[in-house]
């Protein structure tokens, strides 16, 4: 839409500016969830080397259904940013309600599974010392899943509206609970018992649920309630609809995106436990680079929401490329950065209880940061056009991109590595990883080319704003909702 007299276009400084006051504090609560995962795993990793594979692979193999919800019930946060954008703030009550409801039915429906653990465990086919361990934290986690979907679906509100603050504080209330728990209930400090994986377990779920009743606590200020609609939450099969005819296939992408990962994880399990252990931790090293992509990409998901819900995608499209240049340049610096530190690293995560665990994980994991160091740029940039898309509702097209590529450009062929189906002349850790770049290079190239193409433009996941005449609403352009265009999200 060409912009009109009441609509300034503002200068890139401007859009900047713009960008990183969202950003910021989104990478910083982004960092906070990251350093709470971070904490378990380095505890874990003081405790034993065991302890840390067996968490990471039960984390890794819950984590496909967590992020299809999380996802799910998040997405929530497109349609207050495009609400916002279209100055209609008054519908956001009423689709944070429907995100609410699933939220509830979900989390509460999955805790039962907790009793299945064992046999999902044994499904997996782990080293057999290993399996009572990742058994113990999987069902931990099973009753993690309520209080971060709540979590999830109240701070799309704030992250919407421009609120990213507030989500810090959400965020860093949880982290410091999380690691207040795991240094008492791993070790058995200040007399409490000495739980292990359970204890890291036990953690976690402290730890989401303290964010989530903040949440909901920051979520129905009578403020809130009166500006967005906020209320009981109440059913509305329409809107509901909606939610889930958006937001699924984003919360498919986003399982689907962890399932590859999680096989690649349980692939290299059956190749030891040494190559198991080294991949993990250096997936939390890798960890550490997410922070500043999801907050970025985050930001890039609210501020194209905002700007199309105002009609304006020429806004949207150039506060993308600003944010793909700053992120894409800070992740590619910190890739590089761990690849020539592998020693300060290592002592990092370094455990007396196992030396000769310890030396064969050591090995390997010098190789394996050169692989992050080759993929960050690409990682960077496509992790940041998937959430741009998002933004802007094109769900589907990036759920069957990342299904073709992550099963025909990872997944299979790393099964057939490390299964020994296919003889090749090195080792099957270093042929995984190598695919595992492949797969992170070939989704960039797709997302980027989705993006330049530009069919994102015209799509909107909230309804067409009812038009009033000008009697109602008086004769200034100001004083009227823009018109929104039809819903699409076609491929």
């Amino acid at each position: 839409m060409t912009p009109t007299a009441f609509q300034p276009t503002p200068t890139s400084g401007r859009l900047l500016i713009e960008l990183l006051r969202i950003a910021v504090p989104l990478i910083i609560s982004s960092f906070f969830f990251t350093l709470q995962l971070l904490i378990d795993r380095l505890m874990l990793s003081w405790y034993s080397p065991d302890a840390l594979a067996a968490a990471g692979a039960a984390a890794m193999a819950i984590y496909v259904p967590i992020i299809l919800l999380q996802n799910t019930a998040a997405f929530a946060t497109t349609f207050v940013a495009q609400y916002i954008g279209a100055r209609r703030p008054h519908e956001v009550g009423a689709i944070l309600h429907q995100a609410l409801i699933f939220s509830l039915v979900t989390g509460t429906a999955f805790m039962p599974l907790a009793l299945a653990s064992d046999a999902v465990v044994a499904w997996i086919g782990h080293e057999s010392r290993l399996q009572p361990l990742e058994s113990t934290y999987l069902a931990c986690l099973c009753f993690a899943i309520l209080p971060m979907l709540i979590t999830a679906t109240a701070t799309a509100l704030f992250a919407g509206s421009g609120r990213p603050g507030v989500v810090i504080a959400i965020s860093a209330v949880g982290t410091v609970v999380n690691a207040v728990l795991d240094y008492g209930l791993i070790f058995g400090h200040w007399g409490l018992p000495a739980w292990g994986v359970f204890g890291a377990g036990v953690a976690t779920v402290g730890g989401f649920s303290a964010s989530a009743l903040l949440a909901l606590a920051l979520l129905y200020r009578p403020r809130y309630v009166r500006d967005y609609g906020l209320g009981w939450p109440r059913w509305n099969g329409h809107l509901f609809g909606r939610l889930m005819f958006f937001g699924i296939p984003n919360g498919l992408q986003g399982a689907i995106d962890v399932l590859a990962w999680t096989s690649l994880t349980l692939f290299i399990g059956w190749l030891g436990t040494a190559e198991l252990a080294a991949s993990m931790l250096v997936f939390n090293v890798n960890a550490a680079f997410l922070v500043p992509m999801l907050g970025m990409g985050q930001a890039l998901s609210v501020l194209v929401g905002q700007h199309l819900g105002a009609e304006r995608p020429d806004l949207a499209e150039r506060s993308v490329w600003l944010g793909v240049i700053v992120g894409v340049g800070v992740v590619t610096f910190m890739g590089v950065t761990v690849a020539c530190l592998p020693g300060p690293i290592l002592a990092l995560f370094e455990s007396s209880e196992d030396p000769a665990s310890w030396v064969a994980l050591a090995q390997l994991v010098p190789t394996l940061l050169i692989f992050v160091a080759v993929y960050s740029f690409f990682d960077s940039l496509g992790i940041m056009l998937t959430f741009a898309l998002r933004g802007a509702g094109d769900t589907r097209f990036v759920t069957l991109a990342t299904l073709l590529l992550s099963s025909c450009v990872m997944v299979l062929p790393v099964y057939l590595v490390t299964s020994r189906s296919w003889s090749l002349p090195a080792e099957g850790l270093w042929w995984a990883w190598a695919f595992a770049t492949t797969y992170i290079v070939s989704m960039a190239v797709c997302f980027l080319l989705r993006f330049v193409w530009g069919p994102w433009r015209k799509m909107r996941v909230i309804e067409p704003a009812v038009i009033e005449s000008d009697a109602d609403v008086g004769d200034a352009p100001e004083a009227r909702s823009p018109t929104l265009a039809a819903s699409s999200s076609g491929l």
